[in-house]
């Protein structure tokens, strides 16, 4: 008898680890691998993040094999193949597909300085609206134009130039082709109306790429192509199975908690921080600051993000977690669970302890000469005070975000749904319950991405016949933490008389700083 096609392979290529997941029609994970990258990327020189392309495709190889050796029959099962990757990372390659240079990571911080302005009448108008600040950041930052001004070798060679689930897409089914759910990073991609820029537009100036360089582009639940043979006897993935596109880790998300409406808001605790809202107009909730695609065709994510996010929890653990290192090292307890752990002993307000995450700077938020900073230090004060704060300072930078999309978007955020690295954390997640002063759910299963993409796969399948069927199919909210009365009012009033001020406050400080150091350029 021939097995009902109905199962769904989610491929998730992260920061830190790949993992390969198959998802039934009701949203169960079946059966998963994970292959961690070790390390996440390397750093040739400071400030540099790059990884060798082959790490990613072997460890989507062996995840996938592993996945499906396995006994069972779901293999016959799978209805399609979907992918989602980290954002903003990218790689040219030659006419086969084969990666001239190592992917420049999405941590990467180089820049080139010195790209000639924008001239003519874009110039003009980016000098009439205050603009050109943000054009000459976007040039510095986009990777393309640092690989034709120092590689130029290889950008005469460069047949196409990729984002990193374009890589995987084209060494999956052969074909140059990506999701439109997919594009985010320093790229001519026309974010409003979801396509390539024109060619009129003024990014193919500020980053003069060919459009022939360029994939061609796929909307979120039609097929990429299908599983090419030589994929098929790497990967253990069936010849021929269709590679429908999903789209970005950070996209796939959002539906993955189940946040379809825009009065739910998705926090992702990962190495960025973010809160997102899915919306079906185009709103910059920061100005020049687009919204991404969704995972739904024709949807944006409307988004503010805390570039070091839970990264900063990494942080603290390598240069403060050495007690919590050591004893995860001689038990079979986590670092992570042991730290949360240290919180237990301290109050919310960490006794005044306040703390600013700004620890990378951003173009418009808060600003470029952005620094971090931690104020109210006292000799009560102790590490698990300075963990605590951390918690709480990311708290009140998204908070502070989600006034930013409620004042753009007119509509409140009323619920929120918490998911990533972060979100494993009780600590962390009552914290931000408290710091909102709204209901705060985990999804059932912590692998929202994948059950993002493995959504958007199964209405492109038929599998579901819409998102909001899919959505309320496959995603189940777990525990649900309620705020705490009394730590929100004391959270209220640091939040608002104290961190909201801090930044206006502090920023003529960072600017000197900038002026002084040179840091951050």
């Amino acid at each position: 008898m021939k097995a009902e096609k109905d199962l769904i392979l989610a491929i998730d290529n992260g920061t830190q680890s790949l993992k390969a997941i198959i998802f039934d029609p009701a949203g169960t994970p079946l059966a998963m691998e994970t292959v961690p990258f070790d390390p996440p990327y390397v750093s040739p020189r400071p400030a540099w993040a790059e990884q060798d392309p082959d790490v990613y495709w072997n460890a989507l190889c062996l995840a996938c094999s592993r996945l499906l050796s396995r006994e069972g029959g779901q293999k016959d099962r799978i209805a399609a193949v979907t992918l989602t990757t980290q954002r903003g990372t990218v790689v040219p390659v030659d006419k086969n597909g084969k990666a001239l240079r190592p992917f420049i990571h999405w941590l990467d911080q180089r820049t080139t300085e010195g790209q000639k302005p924008v001239g003519g009448l874009w110039g003009l108008a980016f000098l009439i609206i205050g603009m050109r600040e943000t054009i000459a950041y976007f040039q510095s930052q986009a990777e393309a134009n640092w690989i034709r001004t120092f590689q130029p070798d290889i950008w005469r060679r460069t047949h196409k130039y990729l984002l990193l689930s374009g890589y995987l897409t084209h060494r999956l089914t052969g074909s140059f082709v990506d999701s439109i759910g997919c594009q985010v990073g320093y790229i001519p991609f026309d974010y409003k109306n979801l396509k390539w820029a024109s060619s009129w537009d003024w990014k193919w100036r500020v980053v003069p790429i060919d459009p022939g360089k360029m994939p061609d582009l796929v909307p979120q639940g039609d097929i990429l192509g299908n599983i090419t043979a030589s994929a098929a006897r790497e990967t253990g993935i069936p010849e021929g199975t269709p590679l429908v596109a999903a789209a970005s880790d950070k996209a796939c998300e959002v539906i993955g908690c189940g946040s379809l409406e825009s009065h739910i808001g998705c926090l992702s605790y990962g190495t960025t921080a973010t809160i997102n809202v899915t919306h079906k107009r185009y709103i910059e909730a920061v100005r020049f600051l687009p919204p991404y695609p969704a995972a739904i065709p024709g949807y944006h994510t409307v988004e503010i993000q805390i570039y070091r996010g839970f990264w900063m929890v990494s942080w603290f653990k390598r240069e403060f977690g050495h007690p919590e290192l050591l004893e995860a090292a001689l038990t079979d307890v986590e670092a992570e669970e042991l730290l949360d752990r240290l919180l237990d002993k301290i109050p919310p307000g960490s006794m005044g302890l306040i703390l600013q995450p700004y620890w990378s700077p951003g173009l418009k938020l808060p600003g470029p000469e952005a620094k971090g900073a931690v104020i109210g230090f006292g000799d009560v004060h102790t590490r698990g005070h300075i963990y605590r704060s951390i918690l709480e300072g990311l708290g009140y930078a998204l908070r502070e975000g989600k006034e930013r999309i409620e004042s753009k978007t007119n509509i409140p955020i009323t619920a929120l749904r918490v998911s990533g690295g972060g979100s494993r954390s009780r600590n962390a997640v009552q914290t931000t319950a408290d710091i909102f002063g709204l209901p705060t759910a985990k999804p059932l299963i912590y692998e929202t991405s994948a059950l993002g993409a493995a959504i958007t796969a199964a209405v492109g399948m038929g599998i579901h016949r819409d998102f909001e069927t899919a959505i309320r199919e496959m995603t189940h909210t777990g525990e649900v933490y309620e705020p705490d009365i009394k730590s929100h009012r004391l959270y209220d009033r640091l939040y608002g008389e104290v961190y909201k001020k801090m930044y206006r406050r502090l920023r003529p400080f960072y600017r000197k700083i900038r002026e002084i150091t040179g840091y951050p350029p």
